[in-house]
């Protein structure tokens, strides 16, 4: 067991180093930070898949936006924390033109990344009613995101959605919102880890419950127009991509420019808040703010402490980013269906190699290939897979952190894996399995 891909000895020793009880079950960051060790002493390139790093440049459009603004002096001067008037005014046209969605450009706000955008949410959303203070996940999901409820004190529920999907998610929402203490339900569509797609049906299902038990629904559209299945950019016609806000006027929506425009070191995303949201009075926010505005306590009473603003530069660039896809002049959908083709192969030479995919279904079609995979091998729970991966050159990161009820499976990030890299993969897989066989591990 000794004839690994990495050196067995090093790996032991920086497992040991890392103070990790458990690499199975560790986060993101510290496996990350894990791997990196590994790879400076040993001089050994992983598979690394455990990061939802864009593996694209930066959508050029946005960065000579940028460069730009800082030339002209945006550098010495704060933003607003409502957000510069172009960007709200091409968030608004976005959301119309590639989500067929209307919304007012007031409430369209900048935040510094979705996952700031979510921090604020959570935190202004538990306070609109005294007695709805619970985040319900619908999971698989962002491990952040509980992460970031714990930090806040905050309680969560959570259903892995995979076993309601179709009519049954219905029943299922119907069991957990009753009970009167959910303020808002989140999920990713595409969904992070799993890649699953909700349809159009369970999108007026989550609308329908929403409305039925006042609740705000938070759809985070990190991976906007990535469901490769359909072509997703003609601005202004259909399709469009899939969104809960075409059915309820109770949401906010969570854009990313991360993934989409391989724009994640500037670190700037778009709340979207519904019309009705904006507006929306609740008196039990008097008691943490100024107004019982829903809108205002979010952008003035939530965001302002937490960051002053969203960088200065990098509103004009995704100003910029907006505009060009508005108009037709930048297709962003095309340039990121690179990540599909490399999980299409890359998921053949995991199943040439006696692995399986978890979450292989939406519904009833196959899942669409994207940003991200998950998969098991047989004989392993997620957990001892991702322990003795490391040892073979391959990182990701165990569903058991992200909400999922699939003990066997791993989440895979194809956007870090070059094309150059496949024979390496495909050999310290195959390395894998002869030493795990799947005849044996089965037995």
């Amino acid at each position: 067991m000794k004839d690994t891909p990495i050196n067995y000895e090093v790996v032991n020793r920086k497992i040991e180093e890392s103070d990790l009880p458990n690499v199975g079950i560790a986060s993101i960051r510290e496996i990350k930070k894990l791997i990196d060790g590994i790879e400076k002493e040993t001089g050994k390139k992983y598979i690394r898949m455990e990061m939802g790093i864009p593996g694209l440049p930066a959508a050029q459009v946005g960065v000579e936006a940028e460069i730009a603004a800082l030339k002209k002096g945006v550098a010495s001067i704060y933003p607003d924390i409502q957000g510069i008037p172009e960007l709200k005014k091409e968030a608004s046209r976005f959301v119309k033109l590639f989500l067929d969605v209307d919304v007012d450009p007031e409430g369209c706000i900048p935040t510094v990344g979705s996952m700031q955008g979510s921090f604020a949410a959570f935190i202004t959303l538990n306070r609109m009613y005294k007695e709805k203070d619970v985040i319900l996940f619908l999971d698989p999901g962002f491990p952040v995101h509980t992460q970031q409820l714990k930090v806040l004190g905050q309680k969560w529920e959570t259903f892995d959605v995979y076993d309601y999907r179709g009519n049954k998610l219905e029943d299922k929402l119907e069991s957990v919102l009753q009970k009167g203490n959910i303020s808002a339900m989140l999920y990713s569509n595409p969904n992070n880890p799993s890649w699953i797609c909700f349809t159009e049906d369970e999108l007026k299902i989550i609308a329908e419950m929403a409305d039925r038990y006042n609740v705000v629904v938070l759809e985070d559209l990190a991976y906007i127009a990535m469901d490769f299945r359909k072509d997703l950019y003609t601005p202004g016609e259909p399709p469009y991509q899939a969104t809960v806000a075409r059915y309820t006027d109770n949401y906010i929506l969570f854009i990313s420019s991360s993934k989409a425009f391989s724009y994640a070191g500037q670190r700037i995303g778009m709340m979207i808040i519904s019309d009705n949201l904006y507006n929306k009075s609740c008196p039990n926010l008097k008691k943490y703010y100024k107004t019982d505005k829903f809108g205002y306590c979010m952008i003035f009473g939530t965001i302002y402490p937490l960051s002053a603003g969203v960088t200065h530069s990098a509103q004009h660039a995704l100003t910029a980013m907006y505009k060009a896809a508005n108009d037709g002049d930048f297709n962003f959908v095309n340039i990121v269906k690179e990540y599909g083709e490399r999980a299409k192969i890359m998921k053949k030479i995991f199943n040439a190699n006696g692995f399986f995919i978890v979450y292989d279904t939406d519904v009833d079609e196959p899942i669409a290939d994207g940003f991200y995979f998950t998969f098991a091998y047989p004989g392993f729970t997620g957990e001892e897979l991702l322990n003795e991966l490391i040892y073979y050159g391959i990182s990701a990161i165990s569903l058991a952190i992200t909400g999922s009820v699939r003990e066997e499976g791993v989440r895979a990030c194809v956007s870090l894996v070059q094309r150059e890299q496949f024979p390496d993969l495909e050999f310290r897989l195959k390395k894998f399995n002869e030493h795990h066989p799947v005849e044996e591990v089965q037995t």
